[in-house]
């Protein structure tokens, strides 16, 4: 019965973090910005890792494979948020700024933002040289 229950348990988990993974690659494909684009991406693909691992820590039982996974998770747990963030930071420092422009389809008037560089935009950046 126990058995049973760690396979849907951990059937459940592999299927959810296919899913946000799945959903992770639609908004990157979707989302019309650097920054958003990099959210999407971000987001999912720590939790659909974390979600995935998890449902193979439930399969693996009490084994070294278990201590492993564990490793891994904790792994992904610090260094995703923070590869997301120096990303964001980089871009940021290169000047790729949000603009309005108008939206392909739709009403004329409805701005979109689209990632693209530009000056400086402050004094302490100028001052920087980025």
């Amino acid at each position: 019965m126990i058995d049973l229950l760690l396979s849907y348990a951990s059937g459940l988990l592999l299927f959810l973090g296919c899913f946000f993974m799945l959903t992770g690659a639609i908004g990157l494909l979707r989302f019309p910005d650097f920054y958003s684009r990099m959210h999407a991406a971000g987001v999912t693909d720590t939790l659909a890792t974390i979600l995935i691992i998890a449902g193979l820590m439930l399969i693996a039982g009490w084994s070294l494979a278990l201590f492993k996974l564990a490793l891994i998770v904790l792994f992904i747990f610090f260094t995703s948020p923070t590869a997301s963030h120096a990303l964001a930071r980089s871009a940021q420092l290169c000047a790729l700024r949000l603009t309005q422009t108008p939206v392909e389809k739709g009403p004329a008037d409805a701005p979109r933002p689209v990632a693209e560089t530009s000056a400086p935009v402050s004094k302490m950046e100028a001052a920087e040289g980025t």
